[in-house]
């Protein structure tokens, strides 16, 4: 099979490949949304389309972020970045965790289990971003 070169048949296979991404989330949402009126949450959560549909959205994500870290200027340095950004998730996830300890059912150690998980969650794309940053001023200084 030939590579595409002519960028208005590659800029259509993209349109049409976007397509049918939005055509394949509608259908698995369609599917999950019919699991959580007949089987409630629970029912949804344990079909397979429910992982199908984490996994596809979390690669999405991660394109999208290298796409938006090639598209942002270079105003601001990679690591002043980073700092914001952990101050940012820190203060969450001890505000997340301090309100997970006050509310009924729950104690301290679950506030500090539920802050540590938000914040190892939101430390993954805040560092995946800074080395994509980090990548383009190095590409941009040579």
């Amino acid at each position: 099979m030939k590579k595409i070169t002519d960028e208005r048949l590659v800029l259509q296979n993209l349109k049409n490949i976007r397509i049918a991404y939005i055509i394949q989330t509608v259908g698995i949402l369609g599917i999950l949304g019919y699991d959580l009126v007949t089987k409630g949450l629970d029912g949804m959560r344990e079909n397979p389309l429910w992982l199908v549909f984490l996994i596809a959205t979390i690669i999405s994500a991660y394109l999208s972020m290298s796409i938006s870290a090639d598209h942002e200027s270079n105003k601001i340095h990679p690591q002043k970045n980073l700092t914001i950004s952990l101050v940012v998730l820190i203060l969450i996830s001890i505000v997340v965790g301090f309100f997970v300890s006050l509310t009924d059912g729950f104690t301290i150690i679950n506030g500090v289990i539920m802050g540590s998980i938000l914040f190892i969650c939101g430390l993954i794309p805040i560092v995946y971003i800074y080395n994509l940053r980090k990548k383009r001023q190095d590409d941009n200084e040579e």
